[in-house]
Parts: structure tokens; sequence; C-alpha cells
């Protein structure tokens, strides 16, 4: 992707100032990049990143390294990623949360989501340790709303 182009992310950045330093090792400064950074990852299949900002909680980190790669390549090759919208970010500590929603399709079709996602930070870096799906319409959710 040419560094002038928009970000996956949605967040109206260039990609080469808004997600690329992160997928190129910068660490995120807090959950909501983390957040937009994983969801561009998606878009672009950079793999790599995706189990890089996983957190050891995760329940992928038991699993081998090489069927999580193979599963995520799977899932990056047969999606498209028009858009994402995050609602909310807070951060306590070590501990964050973002509510999000994704915009995802799959052969046309809208899988779109809603998800509350939780973070921790790992060696000092914000990892992705899960999220639950949010049912029903997002507008108007908070993430005291869903939890």
């Amino acid at each position: 992707m040419r560094g002038s182009a928009p970000c996956p992310c949605s967040s109206g950045r260039p990609y080469s100032s808004c997600c690329r330093p992160l997928h190129a090792g910068g660490a995120a400064p807090g959950v909501e990049a983390l957040m937009r950074s994983r969801y561009a990852a998606f878009a672009l299949g950079e793999v790599d990143y995706l189990v890089a900002t996983t957190h050891p909680a995760h329940p992928d980190a038991a699993a081998p390294r090489v069927e999580v790669v193979a599963n995520l390549r799977r899932v990056t090759s047969a999606f498209k990623y028009p858009g994402l919208v995050v609602l909310e970010a807070r951060e306590r500590g070590a501990e964050g949360q973002v509510l999000f929603h994704a915009r995802v399709f799959q052969k046309g079709k809208d899988a779109s989501f809603t998800e509350l996602s939780d973070f921790a930070r790992d060696g000092g870096a914000w990892r992705y340790k899960g999220g639950r799906l949010v049912e029903g319409a997002w507008q108007g959710l908070t993430i005291a709303g869903v939890g």
C-alpha cells in the first residue's frame, strides 16, 4: 500500500503516518491505536503483526504458531475490510477496552460486527487479549452500557 493512501483503519490519516509505523515495529501509544492498527493489519494481510500484538492470555497463544498464522492468512484473504468505527476506548492502568464496529464483507455479503475488545500491557506494550461480540444496533452504546 502506498504511504499516501488513506489508512484502512478509517482514521482519515494517510497509512504512512497512521498504522504503517506500528506495522513496521513501532509501539502503539494506546488501546485505540492498537485496535486501529490491528484492523488495518487484517485489511492488508499483515499476519505477523497480528500475531505479535496478541496477548499471551489470548487462546491463540496456546496454539502452534503455524496453525495461527495459517488461519489468519485465510481470514485476511477471505474478507474485505472497508471501514472501522471506534465507538469508545478506555484505559485503566495496564488494562484497556475498545468498543468498535468493524465493517467486513465476504464474497459481497455483509459480515460486519460490533465487539468489545480487551487489551492489556505485556512487556510494556499493549496486546489484544480477546473480545466479545455485541448484539444489536451499536449506535449509542458505551463501554459501561455493554459491560
